[in-house]
């Protein structure tokens, strides 16, 4: 009877100890969503500055900026869990951030602006540390995905409805490539 009682007691122990796992990796994977979310703030916080700091100095470039300040507003409007949506929609305003910044070679006396030499530091520092939130949020999911899928925590993960998470990741290839500035 005690040997059936201290089994059942274990398994108890085993199953709050699993259980505690799955919990640290999803508060983990929360948090660094969260690092991305407040690098990806602040990369929009910036973008209003370049823009106005790059249309004094290139008025006909236009369509570019304004590509660029619909982009920004289309990524603050995906749903704060939507990662995949979130990935996409910041990849297309990094391609098009880097027509922005290679405008700058077509203008000489903007690459000279100090305002705008600020900017595009603290651009390329921000983009360092999105890279950086990224794959710190990528190890996190990794790290709760081996849980939920692995054995015997996903017993557990099933019984408590742990999920695995979603990567962030660029998913088309184009959003990937170096943009091209043709005058």
């Amino acid at each position: 009877m005690y040997v059936i009682l201290g089994f059942i007691i274990l398994i108890a122990l085993y199953v709050v100890f699993i259980y505690n796992g799955l919990v640290r990796a999803r508060q983990m994977a929360e948090e660094a969503w969260s690092g991305i979310d407040v690098q990806l703030k602040r990369r929009a916080d910036l973008i209003p500055n370049l823009i106005e700091t790059v249309k004094g100095y290139a008025a006909h470039e236009k369509t570019t900026l304004e590509e660029v300040v619909a982009l920004r507003n289309k990524a603050q409007s995906v749903p704060p869990g939507d990662v995949a949506g979130r990935a996409q929609a910041e990849g297309l305003l990094g391609q098009a951030l880097g027509r922005v910044l290679a405008l700058a070679e077509a203008y000489p006396d903007l690459k000279a602006n100090e305002n705008f030499r600020e900017l595009q530091t603290s651009l390329e520092t921000m983009e360092s540390e999105i890279q950086m939130a990224r794959r710190y949020y990528n190890g996190a999911a990794r790290d709760q995905n081996v849980k939920v899928e692995t054995f015997p925590s996903n017993l557990v993960a099933g019984q408590f409805g742990f999920q695995k998470r979603q990567y962030f990741e660029i998913s088309n290839e184009a959003d990937r490539a170096v943009p091209t500035v043709k005058f």
